[in-house]
Parts: structure tokens; C-alpha cells; sequence
């Protein structure tokens, strides 16, 4: 009798015990894989005069090491153009139909913030810095103001460069009924340093080139939850 109640204060001991994790977690669980899609809008200070806007689409993955601490692997496509030569008959100009890849860490305040206590550290808990490494394939021509002859000389660059993206942007997180994060809105400013001087087919100067880019994008959170030490929402 005495070691049959004892089985039975054991099971019902465990039962109890799972029960009140199971429930410690909840409002604590996230997914540690997004899948994004995005809109960029892009510009190039290189070697024209004259910036033009330019668009592009953006796929990510992301592996989300906790909710504020990501891994982001961009694939993009676009159009990376600039100068005028109808305006300013010294410039140049140029179109780049290029393809991109991106792989950078990313940090969310949240992590390293205790914004439990704090509506201000709670409202910016979803700020965040990125940088990493990435490779754009130019495939860009040119037309190239030559002063000596007053006419232009076109150029063309089929090129691979590395270049070193840093981003700032803001995360606006979505929750389910289970207060797990399953939707989220990127908007993020990047500037990206090349390795080069290539994505304008010109090369006039010392500097390498630059490209900023403004996006919009959306994730959606795959897989399986798992469980992060504090609790996410508040």
C-alpha cells in the first residue's frame, strides 16, 4: 500500500511538474526560422555625378539564434543605376542589372536590455545593428564622359565584388494567441561599402564604390518553437 502511494505521488509529483513548465514557457516560445521577402529602394555614390533611385526584391532566411539574436542570408536582385548625361553633358551614366548575396549577424537591444520594467527600453527592445560580408555580380554598362575628346566611351563590367554591409533597422513584431512572435515587419536603412570599383563600369578616382539601401520587408516565422529565458511581449 505504502510504495503503491508513493508510485502514485511520484506520477502525479512528475504530472505536476511538466504541467507548470509547460506553462512557464508559454508567452516564452519563438520560432528559429524566418522566411522574408522585401522591397529595396537603392542608391549608388560612385563615380557619376548624379544619384538615381533604383529598386530591387530581396528573399531571406534567417536563423534566430534567440528572438534578438539573428543570422539573415539575403538573396537580391535589382537595378543599380546613375548619371544623367541628358543634365550634365561632363557626366556619365550607367545600369547595372546586378545580383546580390548577403550573409550578416544581427543584434536586437532586447538582448542585451532588461525592458520588462521600462516602457521606453520595451518600445526600443526591437532596434537593431547588423553587419556581415556579401558579393554583388555586376553586369553593368556605362557611357564615360572623355574631356580631351568631348565625346563619351562606353564601358561594361561583368564583375563578382565583395562589399561590407552596416545596417540599422527597427523589427515590428506580431504575436500569435500564444504570444509567440510569427510576423514581422523589417524597415531597415543599410549602407554598403565595395571592395571595388566596378558596379558603375567606371573607374575615376581613388574611392571604391558605395551603395545605400532603404527597405521594407516582411517575415514569417517556419518551424518549430522552441523556448527563449524571458518572456518576449509585454
Amino acid at each position: 500500500m505504502t510504495n503503491t502511494m508513493v508510485k502514485s505521488f511520484i506520477v502525479t509529483f512528475v504530472i505536476s511538474l511538466f504541467a507548470l513548465t509547460s506553462r512557464a514557457q508559454l508567452g516564452y516560445m519563438y520560432s528559429p526560422l524566418d522566411l522574408g521577402v522585401a522591397g529595396t529602394v537603392n542608391t549608388v555614390y560612385g563615380d557619376a555625378k548624379i544619384q538615381q533611385n533604383k529598386f530591387s526584391g530581396d528573399v531571406s532566411l534567417s536563423y534566430n539564434q534567440t528572438p534578438f539574436v539573428n543570422y539573415v542570408f539575403d538573396f537580391q536582385a535589382g537595378n543599380l543605376s546613375g548619371g544623367n548625361i541628358q543634365k550634365d553633358t561632363h557626366d556619365s551614366q550607367f545600369s547595372n542589372n546586378y545580383t546580390a548575396y548577403t550573409a550578416r549577424a544581427q543584434l536586437q537591444l532586447g538582448e542585451i536590455t532588461d525592458y520588462s520594467q521600462s516602457a521606453i527600453a520595451n518600445a526600443f527592445k526591437n532596434l537593431y545593428l547588423s553587419t556581415g560580408v556579401g558579393f554583388i555580380a555586376n553586369n553593368a554598362s556605362a557611357l564615360h564622359y572623355v574631356p580631351p575628346t568631348n565625346s563619351y566611351a562606353a564601358t561594361q563590367s561583368n564583375s563578382t565584388e565583395a562589399f561590407i554591409p552596416l545596417r540599422i533597422g527597427y523589427e515590428f513584431k506580431l504575436f500569435n494567441a500564444y504570444d509567440e512572435p510569427t510576423i514581422k515587419f523589417d524597415l531597415a536603412y543599410q549602407t554598403n561599402y565595395v571592395l571595388g570599383d566596378e558596379i558603375d563600369a567606371l573607374k575615376v578616382g581613388k574611392s571604391n564604390d558605395i551603395f545605400t539601401q532603404f527597405s521594407l520587408g516582411v517575415k514569417f516565422a517556419i518551424g518549430t518553437p522552441t523556448s527563449y529565458r524571458k518572456q518576449i511581449s509585454y
